[in-house]
């Protein structure tokens, strides 16, 4: 047993095993109680046909002896990801794709005799733009005539918020950060509006699923219920039912305060922003970075930039329209190596769960070789009142480079900032600037953005 292994603080749930990592590696233990359903889904097909479409992570076998805990029967290595989302942090097409995946994978299952015994979001992640299952242990056996018992786990992880995204307010999808294993049926129920609950499709999956939870909750099981079966043909009626309800859910773009920012409001014009594009290639382009952070990224135009260099761009951003558009656009366009985000700065994902562990923060993803802060700082600072010192000291903590642009108070948007408060920002200028830096960063160029009173400085962390 090799005792430098260490288990993945989320992957405590399954008794059949669980994702560990050594030496930067990821690795997945199988214990002796999984055997059998693995076996299954390797031997039937399944497996096969689900790589096959990159629908699901494939992975190889490792050395038992790579096992951090004993009755390990197998020890595999699945494709490595790129970075680690939480559904809470995904757009609404995303949490969308994801649901679809997982109600295709469960089809497929059913026709090599197997089926999904939990339906998590958290068994999907996003890998070269695309929704990818990773949870090789999910598989079992199934029983004919036995109930789908992930049913409800898809409702409040997939259904629920997404109705509530759509027909409600797209903001809800914050729930999913307070409600981890998936949003309660009854306060689902309470928060639709009435045009939503006549649906008839979300009033059997969400409205009297939650009613039935609430009559039979702590009730033993009567021998009727026990008996009860789900044949195939009512299994597969099931899940196109759920499909046909996620597929009907859409969301409207637009009406937010950053959607048209390059198309109208920004301060550039056409000439300062050609300058500012060029700028950003050229830097990146000589740091030659592996993994990106844009921070307010709007709609991916420097994440597209940053994708040329880069293996992965993680493009955040508060606004969700703009999350929605660039990944629409990244989908559409098959750019894969950007993974659009939502983030509130002020406010970023924490670590959550068990033991605060079992979802990791923003800090704990990080750091990486380059964070791009572009129209990002006043908001920070003018906004939300983050002293410029604490802004370095954070961007130091997640980055080894650092590409930030600082806009000054004179600035158009700046102006509009402080239209309706009291200037309180002794600091913020650029000698300001630079002095909250200098103790965090070396800079390597700076540049101010012709036509314009913005600057951008390439910094590398000391």
């Amino acid at each position: 047993m090799i005792v430098s292994s260490s288990v993945n603080p989320a992957s405590f749930r399954d008794p059949s095993g669980f994702v560990f990592h050594h030496q930067h590696r990821v690795y997945r233990q199988i214990n002796s109680a999984g055997k059998s359903d693995f076996e299954q889904l390797m031997t039937s097909g399944l497996y096969e046909a689900l790589v096959t479409d990159d629908l699901i992570l494939s992975h190889e076998d490792a050395a038992i002896e790579l096992a951090p805990q004993p009755d390990a029967w197998k020890i595999i290595q699945p494709q490595q990801l790129n970075f680690i989302s939480h559904p809470y942090e995904w757009s609404f097409s995303q949490l969308k794709d994801a649901a679809l995946l997982t109600l295709e994978i469960q089809n497929r299952a059913l026709e090599f005799g197997m089926t999904l015994k939990d339906a998590s979001a958290y068994n999907i992640q996003f890998q070269n733009g695309s929704p990818v299952f990773i949870d090789t242990l999910s598989f079992q056996n199934h029983s004919d005539g036995a109930p789908w018992g992930a049913y409800r786990q898809f409702c409040q992880h997939f259904l629920a918020p997404l109705a509530l995204m759509s027909t409600c307010d797209i903001r809800l999808s914050r729930m999913l950060q307070l409600y981890i294993d998936g949003i309660p049926l009854d306060i689902a129920s309470k928060l639709l509006p009435f045009r939503a609950k006549l649906r008839p499709s979300l009033a059997m999956h969400i409205i009297l699923h939650a009613r039935s939870q609430r009559t039979h909750q702590g009730a033993p099981l009567t021998n009727a219920q026990k008996k009860r079966t789900l044949s195939t043909r009512s299994f597969l009626a099931l899940l196109d039912n759920l499909k046909g309800a996620v597929e009907r859910l859409k969301w409207q773009l637009g009406g937010t305060e950053w959607h048209d920012y390059y198309d109208r409001n920004n301060n550039y014009g056409a000439a300062g922003l050609s300058i500012k594009d060029a700028l950003i290639e050229q830097i990146v382009s000589t740091i030659k970075p592996d993994s990106v952070w844009d921070l307010g990224a709007n709609v991916g135009r420097y994440s597209q930039t940053a994708a040329k260099h880069a293996n992965t761009v993680v493009a955040w951003d508060i606004d969700p329209t703009c999350v929605e558009s660039n990944y629409l656009h990244c989908r559409n366009k098959g750019l894969t190596r950007i993974l659009p985000l939502f983030l509130d700065l002020t406010n970023p994902s924490p670590r959550l769960g068990w033991s605060n562990a079992e979802r990791a923060s923003l800090i704990d993803r990080g750091p990486v070789d380059l964070v791009l802060a572009l129209g990002l700082i006043h908001h920070l600072a003018i906004s939300n009142n983050v002293p410029l010192l604490m802004i370095a000291e954070f961007l130091a903590n997640i980055c080894r480079h650092l590409i930030i642009e600082f806009v000054p108070k004179h600035d158009l948007q700046v102006i509009k900032l402080l239209a309706t408060r009291d200037d309180v920002f002794a600091q913020y200028h650029p000698i300001g600037f630079e002095s909250a830096f200098t103790p965090y960063f070396d800079w390597t160029g700076k540049t101010k953005i012709q036509g314009t009173e913005r600057t951008i400085y390439a910094m590398v962390r000391k």
